[in-house]
This record gives C-alpha cells, structure tokens and sequence, in this order.
C-alpha cells in the first residue's frame, strides 16, 4: 500500500473517558494519584528485591521484572490520558498512535509471559522441592525472561506492521482515552481481515497458551497440596501461591471481561472502563498485593526502614 495512504489522517483525537465534564477535575486528581502510586510502588518493590540478598531468588527476580513491566505499561497510556484531561486537548499523532499500540502490546504481552514463569516456579518450588534450586538455576531465570521479551516484542512488531499498511480517511474520532487496536481497526477505511486474523491466531500464543500454563501448574499444585497431611503445609502452600494467584485473577479477569464479554450495544463505554482497568488498576494494584500479603517484603521493607532510622 502507498505512503501516502498511511499518511491521510495525520493525528487522531482520543475521546476519552465516558465523564462528566463538571467531574473531570476529580477524576483527573485520582487517575494522578493513581498513577503514582502505581510507579512508587513497583519501583519500591524493585528496590526491596534489589536491596536485600534475602530476596535474590528466582520468584522475586520474576516480580522485579513484573513491577518493571507494570510501570512501563501504565506509563504508555496514564500520562497522556492525564495531559488530555488537565489541557482538554484530545489530539495524538499519527506516529504517536502507533507508538502507543506498540509499546501497550509489548508490555502487555510480557505480563502475560512473566506471570507464566512465575506460576511454573511456584510449581517447581511445591511439586519438586528437592530439586528446585537445580531446576530453577540462574540462566533458566534469564532464559524465560529473555524469551518473554522476544516474545512480546515479536507479537507488538507484528500487529504494529499490520496496522501501518491499513487506510484511514475521514472520521479520525477514536471513543478511547488511547490507541486500542480493535479501536482502530474499526476506524480504518482498509480491509481488516488479515489484522483480526492475526489478532485471533497469536492470541492464542500471548494470552491462551500462557493462561492454560498456569492453569495447569496450579491443578498440579493443588494435588500436591492435598496430598500434605497438616494443615500447616497446606497454609504455607496457600501463602506462597496467594499473592501470584491474586494478580493472575486480575489480569486475566480484565482481558476475559475484555475480549471474551465485549459490548453488545454500540457504545463501548464498558470497554474503555474495563481497559482503564486493565491499564491502570491492575498495575497499582500488583504491589500492594505482594507487599502486603508477602512476609519476605514485609520484613525487607522493616529492614530498610530500620536501617535508616539508625543510621548515623
């Protein structure tokens, strides 16, 4: 398809949120505040993992990388919907557009692929204990970290090229307070076909694989588990698995309610609160999760506070 093609619309406007006008200030101060507790946090925790040896194990090298990517992928979309709001400029360039697209992937996609590895460590650490630290070894580690980035980043880059190629004329109003795909695609005046196509075929690969992987390793689980006679192996199981549990629910809950349940009316009003939720909910709320039902951060977190208040 011609350049110039790719080039007919020059910038989109994001329609933002389904708000109230009078409202928006309010909204504006807790999306804020929000946002930056989603950045402190994961960049506490990444501190905490750093900080204490205690921590330099494979589960917490997983959640480092984790809150990493949380920071990232709530930063690809919360300060422009911020600057939005705050300036009441709905504009974004064609090329920051597709920029956004690419990086939500990328950093969604990685969610995906950590929280796999995560959950296949958790399996190792309860179904073969005896030999988790062989199995679990440090180049395992950066191996499914590294795949994961491969991964993702192939999966971006390719519906990233896709979308390119596609036409937009005329209207270039996205209701979105950013540049979702499926939004886009049907804003475009360009046969979709190939991109919906392939958005369904690597689904499977970024979203399906990775979710029936975890599945999988916790049924494993649980039948180890119920097999331990006292009740206090099976807390201790319970404890160690809770807080991945918990973000496991919250991802792959927003992306079911997404992509699974999606509108039945015209409007997606729901799927811009479910992606807002998706985008920037689910991000601030991983580390509360695994700092506060967590006893290894907890005491990282009182190690350090003790540290400097003692310190000369």
């Amino acid at each position: 398809m011609r350049r110039d093609n790719q080039s007919s619309v020059s910038q989109f406007l994001l329609l933002g949120l389904p708000i109230w006008t009078e409202k928006q200030g309010i909204y504006y101060t807790l999306f804020l505040v929000m946002y930056l507790t989603t950045v402190l946090w994961n960049l506490l925790i990444i501190l905490l993992i750093r900080l204490d040896s205690r921590l330099h194990i494979p589960m917490y090298f997983f959640l480092s990388h984790l809150a990493l990517t949380d920071v990232s992928f709530s930063s690809v979309t919360a300060p422009k919907m911020l600057m939005n709001m705050q300036t009441n400029r709905q504009s974004i360039s064609y090329s920051g557009c597709i920029s956004q697209v690419y990086f939500f992937l990328l950093f969604g996609g990685l969610d995906s692929f950590l929280l796999t590895s995560m959950a296949y460590d958790r399996y190792v650490a309860i179904c073969q204990p005896l030999h988790y630290t062989t199995i679990m070894s440090q180049n395992l580690c950066f191996l499914l970290v590294t795949v994961s980035w491969i991964l993702s980043c192939t999966n971006a880059l390719l519906h990233t090229l896709l979308l390119v190629r596609l036409s937009f004329y005329g209207d270039n109003s996205l209701p979105h307070f950013f540049c979702d795909l499926s939004t886009l695609l049907k804003l475009s005046s360009s046969d979709t076909t190939v991109n919906e196509l392939v958005i369904v075929t690597v689904g499977v690969v970024v979203i399906t694989l990775p979710f029936i992987c975890i599945l999988v390793s916790y049924v494993r689980i649980g039948a180890t588990v119920l097999k331990v006679p006292s009740t206090k192996g099976m807390y201790k199981a319970f404890s160690t698995c809770g807080s991945h549990l918990s973000v496991v629910s919250l991802y792959y809950g927003a992306i079911i309610g997404l992509y699974f349940f999606p509108s039945s009316s015209n409007s997606n009003e729901k799927d811009v609160i479910v992606s807002l939720l998706y985008a920037l909910v689910t991000p601030m709320l991983n580390p509360f999760i695994y700092s506060l039902r967590n006893r290894d951060m907890k005491g990282a977190l009182g190690n350090i506070l003790s540290r400097e208040k003692f310190s000369p």
